[in-house]
């Protein structure tokens, strides 16, 4: 008899205590708070002790009459852990966050649901059981969203959310009917098995990545992300650090599947670029923290949708687990960071890089990635092209520090600095990315072979992020310049995209209460 996957239990605790809240939906200072942050705790144990499960015994699929509904592997293990103790750190800021609110038992029953419903989510072992963890997530989530009815813009945000959301579950539920149709099984295992696709099935796989984009609020459709701040704080930060992540989530587990298909990879890597690109932009361009880390979470989704284009998947499941813990960190502390900020000094003049100085902080960074690269190289192993394209990506980032540290006025110390800043950075994404085949290589297939697609996909790529970061780095030398002011309104506003999703979802018709 195959064991119990402890992982399986999670949610359990989580939806016994959300029924407990949801009988006493009112004001409840006393014992319920407490009660509901210990079925996080229970459920993050459960977690970890999924993960020495795997140690012990391997992967595991638990199925009822033939049909696998949550399995344990590397993956659903990490993720489920991560969840739980997210979940867990939410629960119990959400214990002193929402006290005294007339309908905090409700906000636990809710909030609760939601985590076991993530968790569900994670280790479906077939696309029913996966849809159906999608669908409950929207359901839930929406009603959480709408915890302060009244505000005409947490309407507005809900209705837009719900519709693109529920547009995600209708795009995988035609993929499982497809897959289905055409490979006769919609278990997760047996689809990442099959070697060739036929026409249905790359349809099928398709509309797959096109649900993964919707639920990641990838470009054009991102303003439900940008725009849910009327909710109370836990739920910015379970949503951002959490379920925004489900889309990566779900082409991490159909890895095998998702990589048959070239057509879907390149959509990945265009429109996760793209909205990479997009979200870091109109980001900087911020002067709520909330709305900053808001589109912050739009530029990392899409970068995640990169890796996963290009076949990182390792390094996107490594994304995933370092960007929910800072997000979740960022936003439940970010009315501290605003104290902490306004209490510090304010710096002094900032040497800003001419010209020579930036084209040498490129040429430094990229020469220091090289060296690292090939060092790396000899010790563990040659790495795909597509590896060393994502750490260039990095690196541009690492070159505008650089220079910062090369201009004319720039003291000594700050050259030096940045220069160790930036080997630093470098040793760490080769170290990150080692760790991160290591613990889940095993499972993910490897980044295919570069063919003719795959190396017009990398220079794409290579020459958008190069170009943004020369832009960023000239930044000072044309910022006065009357256009770059007005396109610096239009970037505030996101180029006026969510004004059209509006109009198109009916949100500008959210009737106000009084």
């Amino acid at each position: 008899m195959t064991p119990l996957p402890l992982i399986a239990l999670a949610p359990l605790p989580l939806l016994a205590m959300a029924i407990a809240c949801a009988a006493r939906p009112g004001r409840r200072p006393g014992r319920q708070p407490v009660l509901a942050e210990g079925a996080a705790l229970v459920t993050l144990i459960l977690s970890l002790g999924g993960l020495v499960q795997l140690w012990v015994a391997g992967p595991l699929t638990l199925s009822v009459a033939g049909v696998s509904l949550l399995r344990l592997d590397a993956v659903s293990a990490t993720m489920a852990l991560l969840v739980g103790f997210i979940g867990w750190i939410v629960v119990r800021y959400a214990r002193r966050y929402l006290d005294g609110e007339a309908r905090e038992g409700r906000f636990h029953a809710l909030t609760l649901a939601t985590i076991a419903a993530v968790l569900v989510l994670v280790q479906a072992a077939s696309l029913p059981v996966l849809i159906a963890g999608f669908v409950a997530t929207g359901l839930i989530l929406r009603q959480l969203l709408l915890f302060y009815p009244e505000r005409a813009e947490a309407q507005r945000a809900a209705k837009k959310f719900i519709r693109v959301w529920g547009a995600g579950d209708l795009a995988l539920i035609a993929a499982a009917l497809l897959l289905w149709r055409s490979l006769g099984t919609t278990d997760i295992a047996a689809l990442n098995a099959t070697a060739a696709l036929p026409g249905m099935a790359q349809v099928g796989v398709g509309l797959l990545a096109l649900g993964a984009m919707l639920k990641t609020a990838a470009f054009p459709v991102h303003g439900w992300l940008t725009e849910v701040m009327e909710a109370p704080t836990p739920v910015s930060a379970l949503l951002h650090a959490g379920i925004v992540n489900a889309g990566g989530v779900m082409l991490i587990a159909l890895a095998g599947l998702v990589q048959a298909s070239p057509g879907a990879m390149a959509a990945l890597v265009v429109v996760g670029g793209f909205t990479a690109l997009f979200g870091a932009l109109v980001m900087l361009t911020q002067s709520a923290i909330k709305t900053a880390l808001a589109w912050s979470t739009v530029a990392q989704m899409g970068f995640m949708l990169l890796q996963c284009g290009l076949g990182l998947w390792p390094l996107a499941l490594l994304h995933i687990v370092a960007h929910s813990l800072y997000k979740a960190h960022a936003f439940l502390s970010a009315g501290g960071a605003v104290r902490a900020v306004n209490a510090i000094r304010k710096p002094g003049p900032v040497a800003v890089p001419g010209l020579r100085a930036v084209v040498q902080s490129f040429a430094l960074a990229l020469l220091l990635y090289a060296v690292v690269a090939a060092g790396f190289g000899s010790l563990v192993g040659e790495k795909s092209p597509q590896a060393i394209a994502l750490g260039a990506i990095l690196v541009f980032g690492v070159s505008y520090l650089i220079a910062q540290g090369l201009a004319d006025q720039a003291p000594g110390a700050l050259t030096r600095r940045t220069v160790a800043a930036s080997l630093a950075t470098t040793l760490a994404y080769f170290g990150f990315q080692v760790a991160a085949q290591v613990i889940w290589g095993a499972g993910l297939p490897p980044a295919p072979d570069a063919g003719a697609l795959e190396w017009a996909l990398i220079v794409l790529a290579l020459w958008s992020f190069g170009s943004a970061a020369l832009a960023q780095s000239l930044f000072p030398h044309w910022s006065h310049h009357p256009a770059a002011a007005g396109l610096r309104v239009h970037l505030a506003n996101g180029l006026y995209l969510n004004a059209v999703l509006d109009r198109l979802t009916g949100s500008f018709r959210t009737p106000t209460q009084s």
